[in-house]
């Protein structure tokens, strides 16, 4: 558990700052339609709540001491400055405020950011001048986003809803909506967040430079290359990232532009994956911009072990029996000449596994939040966690026990399937590019990648969104019968440890490690002592 501080100084009789005050996270419009924009400060006020939140989050997960709380705020110090922040409670922080000068005051967006900097600063050693231009770059984007949003249609399916409905999304990232720091119409256009649609841009490569693995049929369907030549579809926002670097391509006919597709893609929440609905099919591009830890390139020595991972997690959902399904990458297909930077992924889409009359949702949404949540819906909450638990627990423990698989069923990689009541029915996992295999990492670490992603980041945010609706409903319970139930050797670990691995996004991006180097730290577990 965290060291408690002593009791730090109150004074909320003291006058607000004239600091404009943080609006409280709203939503989009339950019925699609186009909303009258709001006054820019309202927006503003938005961003600035939106943006300070999962940057609270971190600063409190990774840094901050906790102390008694006063006047119904949490309260904590901070190590480097020994400083004192204090928040508006809850998994969504907000209205920052510190303790200078004998009083309260509260800290705006910019002014958080340059705390934070500071802070870690002091506490790591490590100056970092690229990570607080993020952090600015997200809240940013987030204004962009709600300005977009409330001039926008929403979807009318409510699978593309819940894909597009991540407006704070990495709620422990300080900088989630980062978008490379380019002007805001480079890349609104292509933003699921806007509830954008765009066609892909054709390409042809000579047949000769082109390289392809596994099943890329698809890609043929979505135009005709001329003989000689295999089609490629591209991603525009990553054309224009890749600029003059294909001149020659073009110039020597190595590469032709045919055109576009006939029918627009969607964007889901991983921005550079897209959802051709009409083909049931989602294709996976690189994308040279920064976004959360990683530049989200397809890397080459990625590409090149996606058939061994995804056969692997082909295999370990398949042998599970169902309901739960595999969201198989069957393939690449890229240019010689230009491998990362325009290889694309051929996934299945969600209709070849689907239960008969079932709805698919991106469990990152069902926290978040957006018009249509089975949540919000009358449910009786023990009921419908309990299937929950039921859909999505086992088959992950089952890949990782009987298959060696360890499942990256983190929010953003975990569909949850809903029938007609709104009750969970189906799981269905992707991205094999998150796969690891316990051949490769050894069971120890498998396991605490497994833990954190499945548990840490998944089933906590799930459990804190539904209490949070239903007051009084204690999750953890069922957590721990549905784990207890499952007879793997690690279990009985995880549920008496202390502590569950907290992933420290901010650290890690301030020090500079890779975003696939996973550093983790204690958090207090739900689980024990039940």
């Amino acid at each position: 558990m965290e060291r408690m501080e002593p009791t730090p100084p109150a004074d909320d009789t003291a006058a607000p700052p004239t600091d404009r005050v943080a609006a409280p996270l709203t939503r989009a419009p339950a019925v699609p339609g186009r909303a009258v924009a709001p006054p820019a400060d309202d927006v503003a006020a938005r961003a600035d709540a939106y943006a300070a939140a999962p940057l609270l989050n971190c600063l409190v997960r990774e840094v901050a001491r906790r102390c008694p709380d006063t006047g119904g705020r949490q309260v904590y110090r901070l190590p480097g400055g020994g400083r004192l922040l204090r928040v508006r409670g809850g998994r969504r922080p907000a209205e920052p405020e510190v303790f200078a000068a004998g009083r309260w005051q509260r800290v705006g967006h910019a002014e958080l950011v340059k705390l934070v900097a500071d802070e870690l600063r002091r506490h790591t050693g490590v100056t970092n001048d690229e990570l607080p231009a993020e952090m600015i770059d997200s809240r940013e984007a987030v204004a962009a986003l709600l300005a977009a949003r409330d001039r926008a249609t929403p979807p009318g399916d409510l699978y593309t809803r819940s894909e597009q409905s991540l407006v704070t999304g990495h709620p422990y990232h300080p900088a989630p909506k980062a978008r490379g720091g380019g002007p805001v119409a480079s890349w609104l256009p292509y933003a699921p967040e806007a509830h954008a649609r765009f066609p892909l841009v054709l390409l042809a490569v000579r047949a000769d430079q082109a390289v392809e693995e596994g099943d890329t049929s698809a890609l043929d369907a979505l135009g005709q290359a001329p003989p000689g030549y295999r089609l490629l579809p591209a991603h525009p926002w990553q054309l224009d990232l890749v600029g003059g670097g294909l001149a020659g391509a073009f110039a020597d006919g190595r590469l032709l532009r045919l055109g576009t597709t006939a029918r627009d893609v969607r964007p889901t929440a991983a921005v550079r994956t897209v959802h051709a609905p009409d083909a049931d099919l989602f294709l996976k591009f690189s994308l040279d911009v920064r976004i959360t830890n990683d530049v989200r390139r397809l890397w080459r020595h990625d590409l090149l072990k996606l058939r061994r991972t995804d056969a692997a997690a082909t295999a370990a959902l398949a042998a599970a029996g169902g309901p739960a399904a595999w969201l198989s990458d069957r393939g690449y297909r890229t240019a010689a000449f230009a491998f990362e930077e325009l290889a694309v992924v051929v996934r299945d889409g969600t209709g070849r596994h689907l239960l008969p009359g079932a709805t698919p949702l991106l469990a990152a949404a069902l926290a978040e939040g957006f018009p249509g949540n089975p949540l919000d819906g009358p449910l009786d909450p023990a009921a419908w966690w309990g299937a929950y638990l039921r859909q999505v627990v086992p088959p992950a423990l089952a890949a990782f026990a009987r298959h060696g698989v360890v499942l990256e069923a983190h929010l953003q990689n975990s569909l949850v399937a809903v029938d007609a009541r709104g009750l969970p029915v189906q799981a269905l996992f992707r991205d094999a590019e998150g796969v690891k295999l316990l051949s490769d990492v050894g069971r120890a670490a498998g396991w605490e990648r497994l833990v954190y992603c499945l548990v840490v980041n998944h089933l906590s945010e799930i459990a804190a969104a539904l209490a949070e609706r239903r007051p009084g409903f204690d999750p953890w319970p069922a957590v721990r019968r549905e784990l207890a139930s499952h007879d793997l050797p690690e279990i009985p670990g995880l549920l008496s440890a202390p502590t569950l691995p907290g992933k420290t996004n901010l650290l890690l991006r301030w020090t500079g490690a890779d975003g696939a180097d996973a550093r983790y730290r204690p958090l207090p577990n739900p689980l024990a002592g039940g």
